[in-house]
C-alpha cells in the first residue's frame, strides 16, 4: 500500500530559513510514514482576484499539487505577530477561485520555530484561525518550537532530544490522521 503524500509548506522565503531546516527534520520523522513533497510558494504571483479567470502557471502548479496531496504540513515563522505576507499570499491562492478551495477537507499539522520563547505562537494561531475557516481538519494540540542552535544537527536531524520525542508525536499522529482521512475519502470515491 502506497504512503500518503503530505505537501510541506514553509512560510518563509529565506533560503536559509530555520523553519525550512525544521521542515525537513519533520519530514525525515514521518519519512517511514508518509512522502514529503516539498511545495513552493515563493514564485506565486499577488494574490489579484482579475487573475482568477486565467490563472497563472504557478498558481496551476501549486494547487495541483495541493490537489494531489493527502494531507498539509506547513511550518511558518512569524513576522510581526502574524504569518509572513508569502504563506498569506499561499493561502489566498489555495481557497481561490471562488468553488475552488484546495484546502477544505485536507488534514493539516501546523507548527513553527523562532528564536523567541514563544516559538512562533501567534502566527500558529492566526493560521489556525483562517485554515479551520477554510474547512481544514486540524490536528489537535499546539507545537511551539524555541529555535535553538543545537535543534537541528548537522545531518538535518532534530538534535535536541527532548524536542525530537515532542515533534515525533505530532508527526506520528498527524500520520494517523492523514491516512485515516485519505482511506475515507477513497472509500467514499469508490
Amino acid at each position: 500500500m502506497a504512503k500518503p503524500l503530505v505537501a510541506v509548506i514553509v512560510g518563509s522565503n529565506r533560503r536559509d530559513s530555520i523553519n525550512r531546516k525544521l521542515a525537513h527534520a519533520l519530514a525525515r520523522l514521518g519519512a517511514d510514514k508518509f512522502d514529503a513533497n516539498f511545495v513552493r510558494i515563493d514564485d506565486l504571483p499577488m494574490f489579484n482576484q482579475d487573475l482568477e479567470g486565467s490563472l497563472p502557471a504557478e498558481v496551476v502548479r501549486y494547487k495541483n499539487e495541493l490537489a494531489r496531496a493527502d494531507g498539509v504540513l506547513i511550518v511558518t515563522p512569524e513576522h510581526d505577530r502574524s504569518i509572513p505576507a508569502v504563506l498569506k499570499n499561499a493561502v489566498d491562492w489555495g481557497a481561490r477561485p471562488y468553488g475552488k478551495n484546495s484546502w477544505a477537507g485536507k488534514p493539516a499539522f501546523i507548527t513553527g520555530t523562532s528564536p523567541g520563547a514563544i516559538g512562533s505562537a501567534l502566527a500558529q494561531q492566526h493560521l489556525r484561525s483562517m485554515m479551520t475557516g477554510l474547512g481544514m481538519t486540524l490536528l489537535g494540540g499546539e507545537a511551539y518550537v524555541t529555535f535553538k542552535p543545537n535543534l537541528i544537527d548537522e545531518h538535518g536531524n532534530i538534535g535536541d532530544e527532548s524536542t525530537r520525542k515532542f515533534l515525533h508525536d505530532f508527526v506520528e499522529r498527524f500520520a494517523t490522521l492523514v491516512g485515516r482521512l485519505s482511506a475515507h475519502q477513497a472509500r467514499s470515491a469508490a
